[in-house]
C-alpha cells in the first residue's frame, strides 16, 4: 500500500494528488470536529446567515464530479441532507439529535462552476420531527437544486 500512495504522490496526476489532499483534510475534520468523513472531502464548514438560515460553501474539486465534468447528483444530495441538518442540529437543545428520516430533492441545473451554495431554511421545528428546505446555487446564482426534508428528533442518552 505505502508504494502504491508514494507512486500516485510522485507519478500521480494533480487530479489524484488533490483527492490525497481531500483524503487528509477529512480525516483532520474527523479528528477535530467529529465530522463524517464525506463532510470532510468535501469540506464543509458552515454558519448561520440569519436566524433560521444556515449556510455551506463548497469548492467544486474533482471529488464532486462526475464521469460528465458536472457535480455528481449524489454530491448535490450530500450536500443538500448535510446543510439542512447541520441548521436543525444546531437549532437543538445539547441533549438533543436530528436524523434524516425522509428527503425530496429536485435536479434543477447541473452543477458547475467553482462553488456550490447551499442554503438551509428551518420551517418547522416541534419535537419529535422538523421540517427545513434548501437551495443550491452556483456562484453565479444559478439554480441546482431545491430539496425538502423531515428529520427525527431524539434525545441523547
Amino acid at each position: 500500500m505505502w508504494d502504491e500512495i508514494r507512486e500516485v504522490l510522485v507519478n500521480g496526476s494533480e487530479e489524484e494528488k488533490e483527492l490525497f489532499r481531500l483524503t487528509l483534510q477529512a480525516i483532520r475534520q474527523k479528528r477535530e470536529r467529529q465530522s463524517a468523513y464525506p463532510s470532510g472531502f468535501m469540506g464543509l464548514s458552515g454558519r448561520f446567515v440569519s436566524p433560521g438560515v444556515y449556510e455551506f460553501r463548497v469548492s467544486v474539486t474533482p471529488y464532486l464530479l462526475n464521469r460528465g465534468g458536472v457535480v455528481h447528483g449524489g454530491m448535490t444530495a450530500l450536500l443538500a441532507d448535510s446543510t439542512m441538518g447541520s441548521l436543525i442540529n444546531r437549532s437543538l437543545p445539547d441533549d438533543q439529535f436530528a436524523v434524516t428520516s425522509e428527503m425530496k430533492i429536485h435536479y434543477l441545473s447541473p452543477g458547475r462552476g467553482k462553488e456550490l451554495i447551499s442554503r438551509a431554511t428551518l420551517l418547522d421545528l416541534r419535537h419529535p420531527f422538523a421540517v427545513a428546505s434548501c437551495t443550491i446555487t452556483d456562484e453565479r446564482e444559478r439554480k441546482v437544486a431545491y430539496a425538502t426534508g423531515t428529520f427525527f428528533i431524539g434525545t441523547r442518552r
